[in-house]
């Protein structure tokens, strides 16, 4: 969808549909009043009638108001409040987006400039709003034999004030750029196993370097691997007719001289168990246990976009995690590429496996930050649920840092406590570390046994478990978090370079 944004009077667009916001109780903004003396009362005619309350999301549409060039004006409701919170704006262009979808017109005006939202000025409430449009519009239809009809809808313009187009201009193309980062991450994610398994996710890695000349990659296959000494990683694969891999996409958008940023994806492309077998109910949503690795497809994705001038490597840990005659058993003891030993007692704590070497592996980028993105525990469902990430890591503005990202991009985070009392939960009386730290602190734990592979360097651990993809029923399917939280970071980054 192309976005493009204008200072305009609405009333002498030429569209298909041109929205206007309505306050509860049909109370008006500054241009809506102007369009509505320009229609000789007709807007406020309708509001009369009592058919839209002006409730958040409530939608009424109009055609052929007079003296308006538009040939329809959809009026949409903003509720009571002087100011919408983010979660009622996105409700807002859900509605409006979903009668859009269905009319007959290629394009629509947004005058919504009158719509304030509650923190955000006019950037950061068009990045809301284009990127929850754009993202509005996903479908997946690929393996179905009757595709969805698209939708006419092709261009939409955004008014707003002259003193603000750079700024809404910025965030349009930012928006838009996360969004195709998210389509990208959400595609991977709605794949079946079959097909996405981790020499498919090589390919497409391939496939995106030589598609852009400033993105190298390199595929570390098993014999690799064996080499480096990543014993945890092998662990888990070695189960599966699926070879393991490990994924290096490196783009270079700033001087070599500088500094990468390293994204780690858990790339567990289905989980089974292994030998620690999961129960059947709900196991075919194991495809999604490579949504970690996904979300940093969608991120680079959405730098590449945008050919944002920063160093960032991407790695991702990918393998299958399969019961077979080869497959690891609790009991196992491996030793990872760092050198410390593992005892695992549970081979469904797969990811930390397969993370712990992809982290020592990331101190030789000499990395100014490093975040692990993985879909690690059920316990932070429990936590958390479905609304907010978890976040721990070992430097405290490196953590903050993120949660503020996701504030400002509404794909929140919670930190949680990385005390050294949790540590001793992975004692093992027959190797360094054991896999997993009983039935208490389940995430925290998982996080304590990662940061024993991450003390080199500055390291958050996002557990995306219960945010990277929406659970059972019609609207099953991967979310595309958190690439809104991981691009506003590099964003942040950015600006704060050029402070």
């Amino acid at each position: 969808m192309e976005f493009i944004v204008k200072s305009a009077r609405p009333e002498t667009l030429k569209t298909a549909t041109l929205v206007i916001p309505v306050g509860e109780g049909g109370s008006l903004g500054a241009t809506a009043k102007a369009l509505d003396a320009a229609s000789g009362g007709a807007i406020s005619a309708l509001l009369k009638r009592g058919d839209l309350a002006g409730k958040p999301g409530q939608t009424l549409l109009a055609h052929s108001l007079p003296n308006l060039k538009a040939e329809r004006v959809l009026l949409v409701g903003t509720g009571k409040d002087a100011e919408m919170s983010d979660r009622q704006l996105r409700k807002l262009i859900a509605a409006v987006y979903g009668v859009l979808k269905n009319l007959g017109g290629s394009d629509a005006v947004l005058a919504l400039q009158d719509a304030q939202v509650k923190n955000r000025d006019a950037y950061g409430t068009t990045r809301l709003l284009v990127e929850s449009l754009a993202d509005a519009g996903y479908q997946f239809d690929r393996f179905k034999s009757q595709k969805a009809t698209p939708s006419a809808l092709k261009k939409i313009t955004l008014i707003t004030d002259k003193a603000n187009v750079a700024d809404v201009e910025r965030a349009a193309v930012e928006a838009r750029a996360i969004a195709i980062g998210m389509a990208l991450t959400k595609d991977l994610g709605n794949l079946p196993p079959n097909i996405c398994h981790p020499s498919y996710l090589a390919e497409q890695a391939k496939d995106l370097a030589k598609a852009h000349k400033n993105l190298k990659v390199e595929i570390l296959d098993e014999k690799k691997l064996q080499a480096l000494g990543a014993g945890a990683f092998l662990a888990v694969g070695q189960g599966s007719d699926q070879p393991p891999r490990l994924i290096v996409l490196n783009y270079q958008g700033a001087k070599k001289t500088e500094q990468p940023y390293v994204l780690v994806g858990k790339g567990i492309t289905f989980d089974t168990g292994g030998i620690s077998i999961k129960p059947a109910a709900g196991m075919d949503e194991m495809k999604y246990d490579m949504c970690g690795a996904a979300s940093v497809f969608g991120t680079l994705r959405a730098v590449l976009e945008m050919q944002l001038p920063i160093n960032l490597v991407c790695l991702f840990a990918c393998a299958e995690n399969m019961p077979s005659g080869n497959a690891t058993r609790p009991g196992d003891i491996v030793t990872t590429m760092s050198g410390q030993t593992v005892e695992i007692l549970n081979t469904d704590a797969e990811g930390r496996l397969v993370l712990c070497d992809t982290l020592t592996y990331a101190e030789r980028f000499k990395p100014q930050a490093v975040i692990d993105i993985a879909t690690l525990t059920g316990a932070c469902i429990v936590a958390l649920g479905s609304n907010v990430s978890g976040l721990m890591g070992n430097d405290d503005d490196l953590v903050q840092d993120i949660l503020s990202a996701g504030r400002q991009a509404d794909d929140r985070a919670w930190q949680l406590p990385l005390y050294e009392e949790y540590q001793e939960q992975l004692d093992s009386p027959f190797a360094d570390i054991a896999n997993i730290g009983g039935p208490k602190a389940g995430t925290i734990t998982a996080g304590c046994f990662l940061s024993r592979f991450a003390k080199s360097y500055k390291w958050a651990h996002l557990d995306v478990a219960g945010t990277a993809w929406i659970s059972g029923g019609k609207d099953k399917g991967a979310s595309g978090r958190p690439v809104p939280l991981l691009t506003q970071y590099l964003l942040d980054r950015l600006q704060q370079e050029q402070r």
